[in-house]
Parts: structure tokens; sequence; C-alpha cells
């Protein structure tokens, strides 16, 4: 067969690239956003307690702004690299969480809990951040520090016991369950990966089969039968056109080998029909060809008629014993755009029911049609030839 009427369609398999978002960058960057909105509903209130409360202190409006900075800072750089870093988190525990609070009380006027409250409440933002970016470890020293903090600030103002224990409550309860969240969802990202690994790498190997499946029909329907007609010496290994056939069956294969194969498809049936002609004439078949208002098909229908018709061929220079095939090809007379291609010898034929469908037929005929959403159908009798009829769409 000739190389360019070789259609190899090799099945792409999408790969993972740094551009594709896993399930666990996918869990880190909704905890980011989680805690980011966390920490916006606290500076809400942290703004509103500031405007409300006008004094002669400036410390309090340094201290908003401040918490404001640092949070654009934190989860600004979050937002564009997908992760906390751990110096913003600290820079903002400390700033933040420990020392602001404190210096309300000792520079900025501020003496009773009520107006100590916005910036206490900066605090369970921090930690929840705090048990996102930093280990454990880490993340339990960053909320011991601000339960001390905030329990000697607390105390400063003269808060209840209640006020007391319900904040130190509320800073260990967001710490704890924004670690529970993150674990859980970091979790399901990681069995979301693998499940993804899974499915690609089976869809890699269904590709790998189908692309081995597709050379062995290849193999079978051109360099096999050409062999099989030399070793039957039927034709006369010498003659120019067989010559001509076996050089371009071996670059094909030497291709084959070093996986550089092009992908051509036939843009229309009657150049792919012409090329299947043209490849078992080479062995000395001789073919009548009928064409008649042929349709405009998809590529990849094209090059299915194109290869059934081949291997049709090839089964009528191997068994029918006549030397000579009529190919008759038109639209479909049902009138639904489609293509009706029949292949006819007048050799001695066969009892279907008492033959079994070779390779050729089944692999080569029936199920190329069928992979494009065509039928092939053959027709046959002991003394009255072959049939194949080729119809597309099924």
């Amino acid at each position: 067969m000739a190389l360019q009427s070789l259609h190899i369609r090799r099945l792409r398999v999408p790969r993972k690239t740094t551009a594709v978002t896993s399930g666990r960058q996918r869990a880190q960057s909704f905890l980011i956003v989680a805690t980011l909105l966390y920490r916006a509903s606290h500076l809400a209130v942290g703004v509103l307690a500031v405007v409300r409360r006008p004094t002669d202190q400036p410390l309090p409006y340094v201290g908003i702004v401040l918490a404001l900075a640092l949070s654009g800072l934190t989860y600004g750089a979050a937002l564009r690299r997908g992760r906390f870093d751990a110096r913003h988190i600290w820079a903002d525990v400390v700033v933040t969480g420990c020392v602001l609070p404190l210096a309300l009380i000792a520079w900025g006027g501020v003496s009773t809990p009520p107006a100590l409250g916005w910036a206490m409440l900066l605090g369970g933002s921090a930690s929840a951040a705090a048990a996102i970016a930093l280990d454990r470890l880490h993340a339990v020293a960053v909320v011991a520090l601000l339960l001390l903090s905030h329990f000697i600030g607390y105390q400063a103002v003269g808060a209840s016991s209640a006020v007391i224990a319900g904040h130190l409550n509320s800073l260990v309860s967001s710490a704890l369950m924004t670690w529970v969240f993150r674990w859980y969802l970091l979790r399901q990202g990681s069995l979301l990966d693998e499940a993804n690994a899974r499915a690609l790498a089976a869809e890699a190997h269904k590709a790998r089969y189908a692309e081995r499946l597709e050379h062995h029909r290849a193999l079978h329907d051109t360099v096999l039968a050409t062999l099989t007609t030399l070793a039957a010496g039927s034709v006369d290994a010498n003659a120019p056109e067989v010559r001509a056939r076996c050089a371009r069956e071996a670059a094909y294969l030497r291709r084959l080998i070093q996986q550089t194969a092009d992908e051509v498809q036939h843009r229309e049936i009657g150049t792919a029909l012409e090329e299947a002609v043209g490849s078992v004439e080479g062995l000395q078949l001789r073919v009548t060809a009928q064409y008649h208002r042929l349709p405009q098909v998809p590529p990849a229908v094209a090059a299915a008629l194109g290869d059934a018709v081949r291997e049709a061929l090839n089964n009528v220079r191997r068994h029918a014993g006549t030397g000579h095939a009529y190919l008759t090809a038109t639209a479909d007379p049902d009138g639904r755009g489609g293509a009706l291609v029949t292949v006819v010898d007048r050799g001695p034929g066969f009892d279907p029911e008492n033959c079994t469908p070779g390779l050729g037929l089944r692999g080569s005929v029936h199920a190329r049609m069928a992979e494009v959403g065509g039928r092939a159908t053959v027709d046959s009798a002991p003394g009255e030839g072959v049939r194949v009829e080729l119809r597309w769409p099924g």
C-alpha cells in the first residue's frame, strides 16, 4: 500500500501540566478565600468601631490602617502564589493579634472591654490563617501566644471571667475548626488527584491499545497482504509495480519503528477509494470502478471507507480467483447525505452460515466502519461471488 494512503490516527491523551490545578491546590485556594472572608468580616467590624468612636488618640486609626495593610499583604500574596507565606502570617499574628491590642491599652486610651473588642476580634482570623499556613507545632505556638496576650489585655481593662473565657475559646475554636477543614479538604483533594491519575493512566492504556490495534490492521492490510501474495507466487516479484509497492511499505515500516508516522486523513472519499484501488492494482488485481455523486463526508469516514475497501479488494485477490473486482461508490440513495460503497467479485463465493469471517473482515472492514458510525454487510452464496456493502451512516 502507498505510504500516503496509510491512515493511522494516533490518539492523543491529555497530559497534566503545571497550568492544570490539582485537587490539593484547589483545596488550598478555597481555604485562602475562606479565611480572607473571615478576616474581612473582622476588619469591617474594626473600621466601624473606630469610625463610630471618635477619639483624640491617633493610635486606633493607625492600628486599623496597619491591620488593613498587613491583611492586604498577607492575603494578596497568598492569592497570587496559591499558598500563605509563613513570614506574613507571623507578622500578622505578632503585630495585629498581639501588639495592637496591648498598644491600644497602653497608648491608645482604650480602657473598657467593648472599646478593645474590635482589636481582639482580629486575633481569631489570625489564628485561623496560622492553622492553614503553619505546621502543627508552629500553629500551636501561635495560638498559645495569642491566648497569653489576649488574656493579659482583657485583664488590663477589667473584663469579666465570662468575657475572657468566651474570647479565648473562640481563638482556639477558630484555629481548630480551620485545621479540621484544611485536613478534610486536602484529603479530598488528594483523593481527587489519585482518581484523576488513575483515569489518565487508564485512558493512556486505552489509547495505546487502540493505536496498536490500528497498527495491526494496517500491517495486516498492507505488508502482510504483500508478503502473502509474494509467497504464493501469484505475481512477479520483480515487476516494477510490485517493487514500488514493497519500497513504499518498507518506508512505512521504517517510520513506524521510529514513531514518526504522519497522521494523514483523506479529505475526500474519491481520493481514499482511488488510493485503495491503486494499492491492490500494484499486486495485479484489475478493478473496474464507478463513482456517482460522491458525497462530502468527514475525513475519518473517508479514511475508514478507503481502508475497508482496500481490505475487501485484498480478499478478492486472495480468495476469489478471478483477478477482477468491481467497485461502485455513490451517495446513499436514502437521501440522508451518506455514502454507499460496494465491492463485488464473480468468484466462487461461500456459504456465510458455514464460514467464520477472518481477521480482515472482522477488524479491517466491520470494525473500521463501526468505529465511524457506519456498517458493513457481506452477501455471498456458493457459486455467486461476494458482495461487500459499506454504508455510512449505518
